[in-house]
């Protein structure tokens, strides 16, 4: 078999089959690093897919210093990428679906019980989001209860897009320890 440098020459100049060895040389190493991070298998296949993609579109910029170092940094990066993305979404998802929950006045609960649940929930967001900061609750009032996204509520506020991503974060963690306080 011809060594990683040889197969790297070989893809640069356009041979499919070079850039295929190298996938089945790394394919193992590669799925070993990315399953550390997500530990679901088909996750961890569809990542080493984007990270091979990475590699062949990267492959130009490569200086031929420690391929599997090189390779293995491309993995934890797009583990760790993906592992933030679900961070985030699992962190978001309950928090959003209560604002909707609460924001939808016309819904109708099944029963007595799940109307007095639901406005008590509703109460209770109205509450901690008053008594947090000026700053933090208008963003996240226009997130959530006025449905603007970040680049509308950055106009708004006249501020960068990254600075209503930072006070919408942190506007979630001080809503987070408020709600977790009154429980």
């Amino acid at each position: 078999m011809a060594s990683i440098e040889e197969l790297i020459q070989k893809s640069l100049a356009g041979n499919q089959d070079a850039f295929r060895d190298m996938v089945e040389t790394y394919k193992a190493y590669v799925f070993a690093i990315i399953l550390n991070f997500v530990k679901e298998k088909e996750l961890a296949e569809n990542i080493a897919q984007e990270v091979f993609l990475q590699v062949y579109c990267s492959l130009p910029q490569y200086r031929f210093q420690n391929f599997k170092a090189w390779i293995g940094k491309i993995a934890v990066t797009k583990a760790i990428d993906q592992r933030r993305k679900t961070k985030n979404y699992l962190r978001e998802e309950p928090l959003k679906e209560c604002y909707i929950a609460c924001a939808e006045e016309d819904r109708q609960p099944e029963n007595p019980e799940e109307l007095l649940i639901d406005k008590e929930k509703g109460k209770r967001v109205r509450e901690i989001c008053c008594h947090l900061p000026d700053v933090y609750r208008e963003v996240m009032m226009k997130y959530y209860f006025e449905e603007k996204n970040y680049q509308q509520i950055a106009t708004e506020e006249g501020v960068a897009i990254k600075t209503v991503e930072s006070r919408l974060y942190r506007a979630r963690i001080l809503f987070r320890q408020r709600w977790g306080e009154s429980d």
